[in-house]
This record gives structure tokens, sequence and C-alpha cells, in this order.
């Protein structure tokens, strides 16, 4: 007789799984709570005890972790030697194998997790059996997924599960327990009461498919949407849409680019991206006001691009909104009459998710695939170091300088280097982004800033390497600068600030993003 093991954490469908087994006359081999759940089922049912003529010991940690299992599942029926090596030691093939793990993902999850229970739902007897049968998948139908049973049985009634099938279950067998192994490594990785370095020698990571994309950046490059498996609060993969066509891997990026700016503000704020930079940031008392102030700044690149707000969008917001093609709108909630107002426009796409989440997950990876390897580095979630800045000229900025500053520093952090913001009023009005040299940047931003430059700040990425930036900033009208320092010229931008006024402030502190 045929026989299947079925032992599962997630007993979805196990109970309706091993009838239609039986009733295709398999003998049903199981432990622990399946083997409760198919008894009381009424389902006939073999203890895998009575196989292996051993106990369940060690609370339960060691029940399949025998020659009479891993005899049954390895031996490969082809090979004469070993068939005549398991029936003189009495042991029966094992055909069918059903197992999923413990919940360890879960169990990390859970807010307050000791690390003792963490370790106690580490799978041991699972992955092994599940491995036994993978490896020898020419002759054993392994499934870790109850999706996969209904598949199966139709198989097993057109006569047979095909090689194919068993082979891709094999697959998705071996992909399942990389994952859960690499989510302990993390796991432990980040739990180690002193470790000597910041990154571990090995770095394995994990991560769950969420869509197919119709193409990458550009329409001949296949590409596809992965999650991570921990904690995504307040990231894009946590969002819900509510209206559109399917992001493309343009809109996720931008909207990834656009969500980190939005981080930054704890006041209402709307933030405008394309091209994964900003073209428009305003902050108002309200969401159609802070709107109207990032459209402003640059009506002509909002066109077409991604929109991310703190507050609700409400009838107001959604109104000014629909005016214009808009890629994304991403909020933390939309109204009713806003729903009404934009679920008219078809192609826009409506995102709601928790845009007040402002920190990033413990242990957040920033990380960029090279040929042949990967950079890694820690998240860059700090905006202003503890001192937040030093005054380097004679004069110190006022108090409304100061906040001009400080929102020219904030979104000139997002903006690909090398790069110049110029921003007043709560109001970007120039983004110079990704120039080759920085007066090219902070002439773009000048230009598009025009006269409202006259009395705004000017924030840049990185150290002015030569005067020509703080010159150029002064024939513009610019009062405030803010920049890291650091320069051989520092002396002579300062001096450029002194003669003609201008507060500058140094803070220690660089923001390129590549």
């Amino acid at each position: 007789m045929a026989r299947a093991l079925l032992s599962v954490s997630d007993k979805t469908g196990i109970v309706d799984f091993a009838k239609e087994l039986v009733c295709r006359g398999m003998q049903i081999l199981s432990t622990g709570g399946t083997l409760a759940a198919l008894a009381q089922a009424g389902v006939p049912v073999t203890p895998v005890s009575d196989i292996t003529g051993f106990p369940e010991c060690l609370d339960g940690r060691v029940k399949t972790l025998h020659p009479a299992i891993h005899g049954g599942l390895l031996a490969m029926r082809a090979h004469a030697d070993h068939m005549a090596q398991i029936q003189a030691l009495g042991i029966a093939p094992i055909d069918l194998v059903a197992v999923n793990l413990y919940p360890f993902r879960q169990t990390v999850a859970k807010p307050g997790v000791d690390f003792a229970e963490a370790v106690e739902n580490i799978d041991i007897g699972g992955p092994t059996m599940l491995r036994s049968a993978a490896k020898n998948w020419q002759d054993v139908t392994v499934l870790v997924d109850p999706a996969d049973y209904p598949a199966v049985l139709r198989e097993m009634d057109a006569g047979g599960v095909s090689p194919a099938t068993r082979r891709r279950l094999s697959y998705k067998v071996f992909a399942h327990t990389a994952q859960y192994d690499a989510l302990i490594a993390d796991y432990l990785w980040q739990n180690l009461p002193a470790r000597e370095a910041a990154f571990p020698d090995s770095l394995t990571l994990t991560y769950e498919k969420t869509q197919d994309m119709r193409y990458g950046e550009n329409p001949h490059q296949p590409a596809a949407f992965y999650r991570e498996l921990g904690d995504v609060a307040g990231c894009l993969s946590a969002a819900r849409q509510l209206h559109g066509k399917a992001l493309s891997y343009n809109n996720i990026n931008d909207a990834n680019g656009a969500l980190d700016l939005l981080r930054e503000f704890d006041t209402t704020a709307v933030v405008a991206v394309k091209h994964a930079n900003p073209c428009g940031v305003g902050l108002a008392g309200s969401v159609a006001d802070a709107y109207r102030l990032a459209y402003q700044a640059d009506p002509i690149s909002i066109f077409g691009g991604i929109v991310a707000a703190n507050g609700v969008i409400d009838e107001a917001a959604a109104s000014l909104m629909a005016e214009i093609f808009l890629e994304i709108i991403l909020a933390p909630g939309f109204t009713p009459q806003a729903l009404a107002l934009l679920t008219r426009k078809k192609n826009i796409r409506l995102l709601q998710m928790d845009t007040a989440h402002r920190v990033y997950p413990a242990g957040a990876l920033d990380m960029k695939k090279v040929a042949g390897g990967l950079l890694v580095q820690r998240q860059n979630d700090t905006l202003l170091p503890a001192e937040p800045w030093r005054v380097v000229t004679r004069r110190a900025p006022t108090p409304v300088e100061e906040e001009n500053l400080r929102l020219a520093w904030a979104i000139v952090k997002h903006t690909k280097s090398n790069g110049i913001v110029i921003a007043k009023s709560g109001q970007s009005l120039g983004i110079g982004p990704g120039q080759v040299n920085r007066i090219w940047a902070a002439q773009a931003a000048i230009a598009r800033s025009g006269d409202k430059a006259r009395g705004a700040a000017l924030a840049s990425d990185a150290f002015f390497p030569f005067e020509d930036c703080a010159q150029a900033a002064a024939g513009a009208g610019i009062s405030a600068i803010i920049q890291p320092g650091g320069s051989l010229a520092d002396q002579k931008s300062i001096d450029v600030c002194d003669a003609h006024n201008i507060a500058m402030v140094f803070t220690g502190m660089r923001h390129f993003k590549h």
C-alpha cells in the first residue's frame, strides 16, 4: 500500500486532503497535532511512533528523526540495492509527504516575543523530512503549500503525479526551507548579545513575490516586486491599492522616494516626485493648501508624477488633484467624496497606507545591486546630527530662516546628488538634482526659483568645493544657506556670504543619494 506522511502546522485543508488520499488507497502516517486532528475527523491514521517503534520525546522535539522515516523517504525506487536494503531493515517506502513548519516567522513578529519562545519555534524534524523527500523527488511527491493539494489529487486521478510536477514541488520545498533558515539566521544575528561587526560575514536575504510587472524601467526589461517578510509597517509594500491599474516598476520606485521624503515632516505635507526626484513640496494647515504649494512649485514636472500626503485626502484636495494627470496619489485615507471624484479617472492609482509611520523597521538595510555583488548600508534615517548645525558666518539665521533651512535640508536629503534645493515659507521653489558638478545643480535650482529665491534658503547635500555656489546664491538674493562644510575652500564661501549678509550654517553631515 502506498503511504503518505502528513505533519503540518498550517492545517488548512489537511483533513479533506487526507480523506481523499485514503479514498485513493493510501495509508496515512502522522504525528502530534495533525494526528489528533485527523483522528478526531474519523480519518484512519497510523502514528509515526508505530512505524519507528520509538515514542515521541523531548516535548515533541524528536518525532520523525528516525531511519524508518528517512529510509522510506530517501530510498530510490530504481536503485535495486536501496530497495534491498530497506526491505532487509524492515522499512517501507513513503510516497507522499505533506509538511509545513513551525510558525517561526509569525512567532518573531509578535510584540514582546522572548528569545526562548522564538528558539522553540525553530523546526528541526519538518525541514529534515521535507529535504529528504524533495531530494528524492523522482519517487516522492512532497507538498509544503496547501494550495497544491487539489492539483496533486487531480494528477493522481489522471494516472499519477507527473515527474514535472514532482520536480516543481521539490523546488518549492528547497525555496521554502531556504527562506525559513534565512529568517532564523537573521533573527539570531539581530539578537546576538554582542557582535564585533555591523554586518554579518554571510548575508542571506529572503523576500516573497507580490506581483509580476508588465516590465521594468523600460519595456524590454522583465520585472517583479518582492516584499520583505519582516515588519513592513509604514513601507510601500504594506500599501493597499484602492483604485487603478497595476503599479509599474517606476511607479513603485518613485512612490518609495516620495514616502521617504514624507517621513521627514510632522506637519501636514504633500510631496510630488518625478523620476525619483522631488519636484514639489508643500507644508500647510490642510492637505489642499499643501498640495497647492507643491503644485505651484513646479506645475510642469508634477504632470504624470507621484503625489504623497500625510493627511487624509478630502474633497477640496481631490478636486485640485483631479485637474491634472497624476500616476499615483498615496495617503493615509480618502474621504468618500474624494474617492468619488478621483475614481472617475481610470488611469490614476490610489494607495492607502500609514504615512504617519516615520521610522524604518528595525535593522532596515539600503541595498544596491552591482555586477557580481551587493552594496549594503544602513538606511539614512538621520536628518541632522545631535548638534544640528554650526553658524559659520557673522550673521546667524533668523527664526524664519531656520524654518526655511530645515525644509530645504529635508528635501535635499532625498534629491539625487549632486543636489541643491531652494525653499521658503513651507514650499520648495527650485530643485537642482543629479548634476555632475555642484554649480550646475545650483544654477538649475536658482533658475527654477526665479525672483522667489530672494529671501529663501538654499541647501546643498555636500560641501561647496569652490565659492562659486555661494556667489550664485548671493546673486539670486538667497538669505540663508545650509551645507555640510568640510571643504578646503570653506573660508572663501564664508567670506562671500559675509560680504552679502547671508547666514550660513554647517551641519557636519552629508546626504549623498545615488
